[in-house]
């Protein structure tokens, strides 16, 4: 609900394939979708399958115990209502546990605070006010320009820079948006035969960054510049592969920030020195011209750390900065905050904090040993992320409707990963991983923004690759799974 708040996946895209009259009756409106129409668009499909029936509104799930000898769970509530379930489904999503760090003082502020992943349903209003957004990622990198068209001063404390591109954001061409509804089913197949499962309508690339001379590399470059999107990262097959490759693409972003910004000073504070796409590359509107604005201020944490929020701002070591409000967009807890603030036990008694307090093992990102008959949609040890989400979760439930209808057909009650199938699991995607720039850099993807998180790569990368897997899982009996 956050100022700017907008899906990074175009519209078309990030949509349910699972039905196509939902597919062919739902119109959007804009390349990328708006945080209200994709709720308006939520609510629709809810009201269309009448879903809302099944689902316990204001509710938090505060823990699940596995039962050896009845062979089910008991899933507890906040509301103190308990259910009784022979099968458990984390849905919990990977970017739902907001993060704020723990600064001195925090408490003391007489301002407002508020975090980007805990908006207002009401909505905020900066006018005439001095106002401090701490990070400089995702959420950051869309509030920030429209904060800046309210506020009478703007302070962006930022402790890393991040990479990113231009949305090229509009609204969607009807004629565009009936070419792809009329070959939906050939246009998602397109799709999840793509790494990130999104993006066919651009070629796949044959060739390397390296294996082309500069100027046809910079004119391709400034093509994806001037398309927009992600698909900015798949101007050659090794971006995410090769170093050398990947400065190409780092350096060109990094020119296009010095044309953009006057002052070269905040310019060379804007530019990130990391890999580009280690961490999650930023989509956005307009980030980098708003720091030509006389009232938008950069302060550079590297440089300047800051020691304490006081009463009345934010106090770096160099000097305080007096403030009416904070926005904290300094992310989420992600892919296993959520899992772990409900205290799920399973066999023994074990808890999955316990289970997991090296980092996340699973099998395939959907089971755990020790856990039977609990799945996780989107779980670490799966593509999740580093996907069109919507492809993965689709992905994840159909796995798991099939997973269970063949329990109840063939008059078995539990499947269970099995503990050496979970650690070549885990191996397998620390090999993949290690294949790639992914692990280079301190992202959310490995835990780093969280202190005390044990840092694992979390994703897999790869959706095709990861979903012949799973089926070939399934083919061969549930390899890997106990079934009993």
């Amino acid at each position: 609900r956050y100022p700017g708040a907008r899906c990074d996946i175009e519209s078309m895209e990030y949509s349910f394939s699972f039905d196509e009259h939902l597919q062919q009756e739902w119109d959007w409106t804009e390349r990328y979708a708006s945080q209200p129409e994709i709720l308006r668009y939520a609510s629709h499909v809810a009201d269309r399958f009448d879903l809302r029936r099944d689902i316990c509104f204001d509710t938090r799930v505060t823990g699940a115990t596995y039962d050896e000898d009845t062979g089910r769970w008991l899933v507890e509530t906040d509301s103190g209502d308990a259910f009784d379930a022979q099968f458990v489904v984390m849905a919990t999503g990977c970017l739902s546990s907001a993060m704020t760090p723990a600064i001195e003082g925090g408490e003391s502020f007489l301002g407002r605070t508020f975090h980007t992943g805990r908006w207002p349903h009401e909505g905020v209003d900066f006018s005439g006010q001095r106002v401090g957004v701490i990070g400089t990622g995702s959420s950051g990198i869309q509030a920030i320009p429209l904060i800046a068209r309210e506020a009478a001063e703007l302070t962006v404390f930022q402790r890393t820079a991040a990479y990113t591109v231009p949305a090229r954001n509009g609204r969607l061409d009807p004629a565009e948006a009936a070419e792809v509804k009329a070959r939906y089913g050939e246009f998602r197949a397109a799709n999840r035969d793509r790494p990130a499962a999104f993006g066919s309508a651009i070629p796949t690339p044959e060739l390397g960054a390296l294996e082309v001379d500069p100027g046809e590399r910079l004119a391709e470059y400034e093509t994806r510049w001037e398309r927009g999107g992600f698909t900015f990262l798949g101007s050659y097959n090794d971006l995410l592969l090769d170093q050398k490759a990947n400065d190409t693409a780092a350096e060109f972003v990094r020119g296009k920030i010095r044309d953009a910004v006057r002052d070269p000073d905040v310019a060379e504070r804007l530019s990130p020195d990391q890999v580009i796409g280690c961490k999650r590359l930023c989509i956005d509107t307009d980030y980098y011209d708003t720091f030509n604005a006389p009232h938008v201020h950069l302060v550079d944490l590297q440089d300047t750390p800051i020691q304490e929020i006081t009463p009345a701002g934010i106090r770096t070591s160099e000097c305080e900065h007096p403030l009416d409000s904070i926005v904290f967009a300094t992310g989420f807890d992600a892919m296993t905050g959520a899992l772990l603030r409900v205290d799920i036990r399973g066999r023994g008694g074990l808890s999955l904090r316990d289970a997991w307090a090296a980092g996340p093992r699973t099998y395939l990102g959907l089971g755990v040993a020790g856990f039977p008959n609990l799945f996780t949609v989107t779980g670490p040890g799966s593509p999740s992320v580093l996907t069109n989400m919507i492809v993965s979760i689709e992905h994840h439930v159909d796995w798991i409707a099939d997973c269970i209808t063949h329990l109840r057909d063939h008059d078995l009650y539990t499947v269970e990963a099995t503990v050496q199938a979970q650690d070549e699991w885990v191996d397998f995607v620390n090999g993949v991983a290690g294949f790639t720039l992914f692990p280079t850099c301190n992202s959310w993807y490995l835990g780093a923004n969280v202190p005390g998180k044990t840092r694992v790569f979390m994703p897999l990368p790869g959706f095709p690759i990861y979903a012949d897997v799973c089926e070939s899982v399934v083919a061969d009996g549930y390899r890997g799974f106990t079934l009993s």
